[in-house]
């Protein structure tokens, strides 16, 4: 009977620690352009990135399986600096589900071409919120804290506060590195200004739509369609505002990275007024794509 009370015992210890986990994160390693011997290599640091973001604890929070947030990391190793040092590129998706709907919305796509890291097959990984030792690690982790901001951002206002000041920390951390992607003077668009703009109180307007566009828009149109599209329109001019305070900045590119195609999905469907007036408002902040957005009006009429 005590064995069963202890073996019972360390079963929902590990139901409840498994709760704990906040993403269900693939994640793919493609080293195509290195010329190594060791392919296997590749594989066990796939395999090693995949437990670091899927079965650490990023939150004090419980998540059942089905509420882990969907994401996709998609690294690219260009170059081989070393024996055990790489370059390249990281790629982060994330979605968030619509509610009432089958629908997954596209919350983040962001390229970081500033990757670089060291990795030793079979050595752990290693993560130290005080301290910058190790430049993979910091990067999965400040992406993670990303992620989940941005996830948190869409369910309530700002919600994500908490997990963009940890990611900030990181960078803060990480003033010293040898390594690109966490300096200002390096670029105009790399970690360090994605989470300045972030955290900035001027372009506050972004983290405002993150919201709006989500819960009182995508959240409602399987019940109110029109009610739901206008708002989301109505969220466009946190983003003109944004815009029109500072055209270039990196939180713009990044939205719209995301957004673009789903927005000509939401608005073919739109009254001419409010088509009208969208189109206006993306041709003005996002005219990169403005050939993507003559789609809206060319579903005039049908």
């Amino acid at each position: 009977m005590k064995r069963f009370i202890i073996a019972a015992g360390f079963l929902i210890l590990f139901l409840t620690d498994g709760l704990g986990q906040e993403f269900r994160c693939n994640i793919s390693v493609s080293p195509d352009r290195i010329q190594a011997v060791n392919r296997n290599l590749f594989q066990t640091m796939q395999s090693d990135l995949y437990e670091f973001m899927n079965n650490r604890r990023w939150t004090d929070h419980v998540y059942t399986l089905e509420e882990r947030i969907e994401c996709n990391i998609f690294i690219r190793l260009d170059e081989q600096i070393s024996a055990d040092e790489f370059r390249g590129s990281i790629q982060i998706q994330v979605k968030r589900p619509v509610f009432n709907s089958t629908y997954e919305s596209t919350v983040l796509n962001l390229k970081d071409n500033d990757f670089q890291c060291k990795y030793v097959e079979f050595q752990p990984l290693e993560f130290n919120e005080t301290s910058n030792r190790d430049n993979l690690t910091n990067i999965l982790a400040f992406y993670a804290y990303v992620i989940l901001g941005f996830d948190y951002d869409t369910f309530s206002p700002e919600g994500g506060t908490p997990y963009f000041e940890k990611a900030q920390a990181i960078v803060n951390n990480s003033q010293n590195a040898r390594e690109k992607g966490w300096k200002s003077y390096e670029s105009e668009r790399n970690r360090y200004w994605l989470i300045e703009n972030i955290m900035n109180r001027s372009y506050a307007g972004m983290r405002d739509c993150l919201y709006n566009y989500h819960r009182k828009g995508l959240d409602i149109m399987s019940d109110k369609p029109e009610e739901g599209r206008a708002a989301i329109a109505e969220t466009l001019r946190s983003v003109q505002q944004v815009f029109r305070r500072r055209p270039s900045v990196y939180i713009l590119q990044v939205f719209f990275d995301a957004k673009s195609d789903e927005l000509v999905n939401i608005f073919s469907k739109s009254f001419p007024d409010e088509r009208n007036r969208v189109m206006a408002i993306l041709n003005e902040v996002d005219p990169s794509n403005g050939s993507k957005y003559q789609k809206i009006t060319e579903s005039e009429g049908n």
